[in-house]
């Protein structure tokens, strides 16, 4: 056994070495805002426990946080091609701490309504400006495990926060705002604080480089890619659409249980993603993508099959193994995809695409649950596997042409 343990830990070394310090500042620092993260998880319940929202209401509302979220996206990719991509994170993590005090106030269906679409706009400009921080702060070879990084982040965050949040929504919801907007706060402060260096958008070296790819909406197979990511943003989106009340009134999970399991997924990304992103970064990112597809919308389609906390964390398992191949993978080929000074449109098209997936997710998935039932719900997510998986594999060979992956 005490000859495994050297070996082990030179796993992870490898895994994590050749990423630059201002990666794992910003990693650092989006670290504690994602521990903070504990809204989002919980909306669905607070909406349908705490303002009366009918299930179908809560999913429509819910609906206009991928609303925001695409035109916050467009923003942060405009901005961060011409303004510095650090001050965008630091004025998004700013403006979204006061968001949530604001929105913790409002009661009334309308005013809850715009606030979720303000609240996500300039939460959601964040995201570009930080992959667009990355891709200029890192060498390519290390760009997959750079954002994997700042994924292990994300849900190391997330490990802590939904669990975090269901022993405090359980006593009070409104100290879920609290916290979520003094965590942004303090990430803001630590990006003001930290010297990081980071590269400004390049100017376009030649006519030929300004060509190519000029917008990414003129770029066939990227649109086919971004297709592709929407409909897997509308499945994956269900963690926070309809299985926290799936959860609640099939398996009669609390609050405090629906954090834990949440957590579970948290822990195992951030516990082995890197590793496993090590060790396929040769391999072609696209048919990844696609095996990792399957084992998502898998996991989701087993939920029926049970009805302990056990068994779901099992089901989380599997679906999250399928998101720890899918996600590194579909993130270095969109920040691959365009030429650099066009990356930050780039990277806000894919997020864009993400938060398409969130405008249709929560309002879709609660009209299959209230008028079909879970067990249907689950079963169609799963069937989801057979077009995404597909999809992603007849992409693969146009993007390999191009960016020359390995197989």
């Amino acid at each position: 056994m005490s000859g495994k343990v050297p070996v082990l830990v030179g796993v992870y070394r490898d895994a994590f070495s050749g990423i630059p310090r201002t990666i794992w500042l910003l990693a650092g620092a989006n670290l504690g805002n994602r521990a903070g993260g504990m809204v989002v998880p919980f909306l669905i319940l607070y909406f349908t426990s705490q303002l009366g929202f009918s299930p179908v209401e809560a999913g429509r509302t819910l609906s206009l946080y991928g609303l925001g979220s695409i035109a916050g996206a467009l923003a942060g990719g405009w901005l961060s091609d011409r303004v510095s991509s650090l001050w965008v994170q630091r004025l998004s993590l700013l403006a979204t701490g006061a968001g949530f005090l604001v929105f913790s106030q409002l009661r009334g269906r309308w005013a809850v309504s715009v606030a979720v679409f303000l609240l996500s706009l300039v939460t959601d400009v964040f995201r570009p400006a930080l992959m667009t921080s990355v891709s200029r702060s890192c060498p390519p070879e290390a760009l997959p495990r750079s954002l994997s990084l700042l994924r292990l982040a994300n849900n190391l965050g997330f490990a802590i926060g939904p669990a975090i949040g269901g022993f405090l929504a359980a006593r009070h919801y409104g100290l879920l705002f609290v916290c979520d907007a003094l965590t942004c706060w303090a990430a803001a402060a630590v990006l003001f604080a930290l010297r990081l260096d980071i590269r400004s958008a390049p100017a376009a070296s030649s006519r030929s480089e300004t060509r190519e790819g000029r917008s990414p909406w003129l770029d066939g197979p990227f649109l086919g890619f971004l297709a592709l990511t929407t409909l897997l943003a509308m499945v994956f989106f269900q963690i926070f659409a309809t299985m926290p009340l799936y959860l609640k009134d099939v398996y009669r999970l609390s609050e405090k249980g629906i954090g834990m399991l949440l957590s579970v997924n948290g822990l195992s990304i951030a516990l082995f993603e890197m590793v496993i992103v090590r060790a396929l970064e040769r391999r072609d990112r696209l048919r990844l993508a696609a095996l990792g597809c399957v084992l998502i919308c898998l996991g989701f389609g087993l939920l029926p099959l049970g009805s302990t906390w056990l068994f779901a964390a099992f089901t989380s398992l599997v679906w999250t193994a399928g998101e720890m191949v899918t996600m590194p993978m579909i993130n270095a080929v969109a920040a691959e995809r365009g030429p650099a000074v066009r990356r930050g449109a780039y990277l806000a098209a894919y997020t864009v695409a993400f938060s398409a997936g969130w405008v249709v997710a929560p309002s879709a998935g609660m009209a299959i649950y209230s008028g079909a039932g879970g067990t249907a719900l689950w079963l169609a997510v799963g069937a989801m596997a057979l077009p995404l998986g597909l999809g992603y594999l007849s992409l693969a060979p146009r993007f390999r042409a191009r960016s020359g992956d390995g197989v």
